[in-house]
């Protein structure tokens, strides 16, 4: 055995002393050492991912879930109540007098007593204001001795012309008072007074309310609507009407007198007084190439001929003849180039190819549509403060553009992608602080579930791979495959996700921030293809600006150069604006432009639709109380 022992011995001595026929260089030794390595490293993924596969396998069976958006409501209307007045009866108001007239017995002081038990329907903000200034002013507004006043009549006659300003004159029509009555019967006319003087404060204070801050309540509409609404205070409302020599103009000036509200006031008469034009239709689902046979070929033509610019019928006026001759329903190159010079006079791209958005210029809103769309826009921007800012930044999404407005003109205007129909941005105001240069992108929680949590549960390391940065609620970071995707619902995410900055980050070099509720903002984008579309309608609600060094610029008051040289830096750094300035984040599918040429716009998002609907049951509503 010790002889068998020290041969071994020996034997393994020689092994280690001896070279190998094939050396081993010193950067292959290096080599295996990595190459280990990822051996370690791959035998420790394959745990983890069995350990995932166990653990799902444990699982139960879970439900695809969904974060909801915001939805439609069926819009109810503002409620009326009937005020009672009987509190007016029982005043004695003789010493009363209200801060513009002087002291005195008032002529209709016995009048009052025929308000015991009357009511009129209001508002409740207008009926507080009637029993308020009634009880604390002598005067009355609307009549003078046993007639009503040209006060009454210059109000009552503007409140006629209402569809003048976008409203409807129904809502505040009432009767005045006949001029003849029987001078034995005083009382009765005393009666006859005072409830006019009532119904006719009230018809005239929801005017004013309704021009102030639209018929309808924009949050009841539906949850992509966040808007506060406009208040009137009506005490020093009520005291000048009761000396004012112009009615009109504190009832019309109740109506916004920005530019664009005028701008709109003007085209809704133009509107008004046009007769209807030839309107052409033609059947859903055209789609017409080059080269190919329609038969709505001709219904295209003749709403070219219609809509086409007299150049444009000019410079094309052979082809119309040789297609009416040829009696063919076969797009020609002849036809293809007319079609083309229309695209690009109607801002649409000049491709040739006849499909929903050609169609809809092409067939273009009757006058009466336009008349509603005018009507729409107006109401809404009674949801605006009456001055929109004389610098500001204001976003259409049914234009799909945004605008840097400096002394109230646009000095920068833009194309946008906004969100999709599904994913709808949101309609609201606030204000700009910041600019974030080489933005990390912060998932949203909606995009986690509905898009990632699939892929996910399928592939756990799905977001270690794209190069997301996955943290749990210590803000550790953490794996993303070390996550039980299958325990993650609409309301329980256990981690936060974010892009860090770079080419593919989805905000791109830059973001603008005004902070909201929504998680809105306007940022940059890779996907630049996107604003060459016409419907722009691509994104889940944020704005991707197509120029966003130039809003950055505008916005920080600041150079080109000063916002490059930031983002050059490749890190993440923020930069507040000088001056906070108001953002509309809107939606005008009628909008006018800075030489007040107003432009008419698809409703993407079918709101006017909502709208038409609220406006209409506001009507029935008011009609229904009388």
């Amino acid at each position: 055995m010790r002889m068998i022992a020290t041969a071994l011995i020996f034997t393994l001595a020689v092994g280690l002393v001896l070279p190998t026929t094939q050396p081993v260089k010193a950067e292959n030794g290096i080599w295996n050492i990595f190459r280990n390595k990822e051996r370690r490293e791959r035998r420790q993924q394959l745990r983890q991912q069995r350990q995932v596969e166990i653990k799902r396998r444990k699982t139960p069976s879970t439900p695809t879930v969904k974060v909801s958006s915001p939805r439609y409501y069926n819009y109810q209307p503002d409620s009326m109540k009937a005020v009672d007045l009987s509190i007016l009866a029982e005043s004695n108001p003789a010493e009363l007098h209200s801060m513009y007239r002087p002291p005195s017995i008032d002529p209709m002081q016995e009048s009052r007593q025929y308000l015991d038990g009357y009511r009129v329907t209001a508002f409740p903000e207008v009926g507080d204001a009637i029993v308020d200034y009634y009880k604390n002013n002598s005067g009355l507004i609307w009549v003078s001795g046993d007639q009503a006043n040209d006060r009454a009549r210059m109000a009552l006659d503007t409140m006629a012309r209402a569809d003048e300003v976008g409203l409807d004159p129904a809502m505040y029509q009432l009767d005045l008072p006949d001029t003849e009555f029987d001078a034995y019967d005083m009382e009765a006319r005393r009666r006859e007074l005072i409830r006019f003087e009532m119904d006719m404060s009230a018809k005239t204070l929801t005017y004013i309310l309704d021009a102030t801050r639209g018929l309808v309540n924009p949050n009841g509409l539906s949850g992509y609507h966040d808007l506060e609404r406009n208040t009137v205070d009506f005490e020093p409302v009520m005291l000048k009407l009761s000396v004012s020599e112009d009615v009109e103009s504190e009832l019309l000036n109740s109506n916004p007198r920005n530019d664009k509200f005028l701008a709109l006031q003007k085209e809704l008469g133009r509107l008004q007084e046009l007769d209807e034009k030839e309107h052409v239709e033609i059947a859903e689902g055209t789609f017409l190439k080059p080269g190919t046979s329609n038969p709505e070929l001709a219904n295209v033509i003749k709403a070219i001929q219609l809509k086409g610019s007299d150049t444009l019928l000019m410079n094309h006026s052979l082809t119309f003849v040789e297609f009416e001759n040829s009696g063919s329903d076969v797009y020609t190159p002849e036809l293809v180039g007319l079609v083309k010079d229309f695209q690009k006079e109607n801002g649409l791209s000049a491709d040739g190819i006849v499909g929903r958005n050609t169609i809809a210029k092409m067939e273009g809103v009757t006058n009466a549509d336009k008349i509603e769309m005018v009507k729409l826009a107006m109401e809404r921007l009674r949801w605006l403060p009456k001055e929109l800012g004389p610098r500001r930044v204001f976003v259409n999404q049914a234009a799909f553009l945004a605008d840097y407005v400096e002394n109230d003109k646009v000095e920068l205007s833009m194309r946008v992608v906004v969100g999709t129909r599904a994913n709808q941005t949101s309609f609201f105001r606030d204000e700009i602080e910041t600019v974030e240069f080489n933005p990390y992108w912060g998932v949203p929680g909606s995009i986690i579930v509905n898009e990632m949590l699939p892929r996910l549960r399928s592939n756990p390391y799905y977001l270690d791979s794209l190069g997301y940065e996955v943290t749990d609620r210590r803000g550790r970071r953490i794996s993303s495959a070390s996550v039980n995707w299958y325990s993650v619902g609409a309301n329980s995410i256990p981690v936060d996700v974010r892009q860090p900055p770079g080419p593919k980050n989805a905000l791109g070099e830059l973001k603008i921030l005004f902070p909201n509720s929504h998680a809105i903002y306007m940022h940059d984008t890779p996907a630049k293809s996107l604003f060459e579309k016409d419907m722009r309608a691509f994104s889940h609600g944020c704005i991707r600006l197509h120029d966003p060094r130039a809003m950055a610029a505008a916005v920080l008051g600041k150079s080109r150069e000063h916002v490059a040289a930031q983002i050059s830096q490749g890190r993440n750094l923020s930069e507040e604006v000088p001056v906070k300035m108001p953002v509309y984040i809107s939606y005008f599918t009628a909008w006018p432009d800075d030489s007040g040429k107003v432009g008419y716009f698809a409703d993407t998002y079918e709101r006017d639709k909502y709208l038409g609907r609220a406006v209409e049951k506001t009507g029935k509503s008011r009609a229904a109380n009388g």
